[in-house]
């Protein structure tokens, strides 16, 4: 997790914020790393791209009822916009950041 601040402070930021929640020994997630990787390339500092390992953080798993993995939510200032679970293509990860920034214009 980036420079030691907790989870809610990250996703309580004004920029949205994906959070990839994940597990080490789940084939799709591994899918997803370039896929992330990719979205953040071209989303930039417009948004953040977190991962979250559902077997270390089994409270923030809970507190959002992820019951399976790949689950990606995108949050703004700390509430969940928009959620799917398994593997989400790039480009369907870039409009929902765009569509989520244009609506908080």
């Amino acid at each position: 997790m980036a420079s030691g601040k907790s989870f809610s402070e990250i996703i309580n930021s004004d920029q949205p914020v994906l959070v990839d929640f994940y597990a080490t020994w789940c084939g799709p997630c591994q899918m997803m790393q370039p896929i992330l990787q990719e979205t953040a390339a071209k989303v930039g500092a417009k948004a953040k791209i977190i991962k979250i390992d559902v077997d270390k953080n089994p409270l923030a798993a809970s507190k959002f009822q992820v019951r399976g993995v790949p689950t990606l939510i995108l949050f703004q200032h700390g509430k969940p916009v928009w959620r799917q679970s398994g593997v989400v293509p790039a480009h369907q990860l870039i409009q929902v950041i765009d569509r989520q920034l244009a609506e908080t214009a």
